[in-house]
């Protein structure tokens, strides 16, 4: 593919954009961007740092859109009426969604590694990342979370990074369909689950994904997943519950900071002491080393490697205690991705004070049923659950379902929750409720914010 544009990213502070922004940037390409956040003067460090990498930023009202040779990229989500596309429709610009130019980099590299599934996609992705880098493979990274192991004072959003080698690492996304777009050399599968689009919708998507790598790297401890490695070419397989695979977690010893155990392959073994907690990332760490061995890195070094990962941002993040109050962000989202955050707070003492803002009207909808099963099996009996309305930034939505609805059913099964209009109300209940012992758990994506209101209630416990 040619690079030799100018690239034009409509919503350039997105989870999705900015890292594939920063990718193009630094292979040489002309980019800026337009976002509604910018104009609303939100996460107002992001593009303070975006533009100290030397991408010019637009107000969204087209402004930015004028010249015919630009690519205007676009996430599945921007409408039309978005002024950057109608300025693009108006001019006669190429519009090209985020996933087809992230795809058409993917595909183009001579060795590449995507990294899927319903849960874990981020946190797996770098580790692989890191591995590679550690092992002195220089790879290409696309993340969808800023990997703290690649932050500097010059990268305080290190969701992406730029390697010399042929090798590229990506998060790649079911929820818009995109992952249709990929064709990975290793295919990484953590799981597979009800969240965006129906069962029969993600077998078929998954499916597809598995069937196209040289070689699939997938989890046996999930059914939906260990179904398809009939179709794969060639399979690494994992477990952490005894099942038939290579890849085998024993020994696993869990700490409030960590989580360490003992990787089997066959008649080899390595320890794993990870600087980041819950039996869940012991399953993402033997993806990530199913990934590398299928790269041709020994089981030892990538262990050894796999020690010094330090984490994703916003996935269990402790932002700090006071008064005996420990506040924590987090990004889960899904029944499954929450499910794992509880258990593993869980392991060790104290009440759960958890405020979770849901991703969208669309997936609430969905999912109505899997949220309130969710939260009525793994909260504890003396946790509480509060729930503003979901995260909402502008377009059409049908609002059929809300918290409210969410709540009433976790009430039903006997456990205590709150539903409020907004998260400022939410967060001053639970300041209310919070003593020495608790921990305050912010749940939620889609909206950076989440972080800065974690660091706000941080902020009312010490006042």
């Amino acid at each position: 593919m040619t690079l030799n544009r100018r690239y034009f990213f409509c919503g350039i502070g997105g989870s999705g954009m900015l890292p594939l922004a920063l990718i193009l940037q630094a292979r040489g390409c002309s980019v800026a961007g337009s976002d509604r956040s910018l104009d609303q003067g939100r996460m107002t460090q992001k593009f303070d740092f975006l533009r100290a990498c030397g991408i010019a930023l637009f107000p969204q009202d087209g402004s930015g859109v004028t010249d015919t040779e630009t690519v205007v990229v676009i996430s599945a989500a921007v409408e039309n009426t978005v002024p950057d596309v109608e300025a693009a429709h108006r001019i006669g610009a190429t519009l090209m969604t985020r996933a087809e130019l992230l795809a058409q980099l993917f595909n183009a590299a001579p060795e590449s590694i995507g990294v899927a599934g319903t849960s874990g996609k981020s946190t797996t992705t770098g580790m692989i990342g890191w591995i590679l880098s550690a092992a002195g493979r220089d790879p290409t990274i696309m993340n969808g979370a800023v990997m703290k192991n690649f932050v500097t004072p010059e990268a305080l959003f290190a969701s992406s990074v730029v390697g010399k080698s042929g090798l590229f690492v990506s998060e790649v996304d079911e929820s818009d369909g995109s992952i249709a777009r990929y064709t990975p050399h290793v295919a990484v599968l953590n799981n597979i689950a009800l969240d965006h689009k129906s069962m029969e919708e993600l077998r078929t998507l998954f499916r597809d994904f598995v069937v196209k790598a040289d070689v699939a790297v997938l989890n046996l401890d999930n059914d939906e997943t260990a179904a398809l490695a009939v179709s794969a070419k060639s399979a690494i397989t994992y477990s952490l519950k005894g099942r038939p695979a290579q890849l085998q977690a024993i020994d696993i010893v869990p700490a409030p900071d960590g989580i360490a155990f003992e990787a089997r392959e066959g008649d080899a073994s390595a320890y794993v002491m990870l600087k980041v907690p819950g039996r869940h990332n012991v399953a993402n760490a033997l993806a990530a080393l199913g990934a590398v061995r299928a790269c041709g890195l020994s089981l030892g070094e990538a262990a050894k490697a796999l020690g010094g990962f330090t984490g994703i941002k916003r996935r269990l993040e402790v932002v700090g205690a006071s008064n005996g109050v420990t506040v924590i962000d987090d990004f889960a989202h899904n029944p499954d991705k929450i499910a794992a955050t509880l258990a593993t707070l869980h392991d060790f003492p104290g009440r759960l004070l958890v405020l979770f803002q849901p991703h969208g009207y669309g997936p609430l909808r969905l999912m109505k049923d899997a949220f309130i099963a969710c939260f009525a099996e793994n909260l504890g009996a003396d946790d509480v659950l509060v729930m503003p309305e979901p995260v909402y930034f502008g377009g059409t939505v049908e609002r059929s379902v809300t918290s409210m609805d969410i709540v009433r059913g976790i009430e039903t099964a006997g456990r205590t929750a709150f539903a409020f209009p907004d998260r400022t109300a939410g967060g001053e209940k639970l300041l209310a409720l919070a003593k020495p012992g608790d921990r305050i758990v912010v749940m939620g994506a889609r909206d950076d914010t989440l972080s800065q209101f974690a660091a706000e209630l941080l902020g009312a416990l010490r006042k």
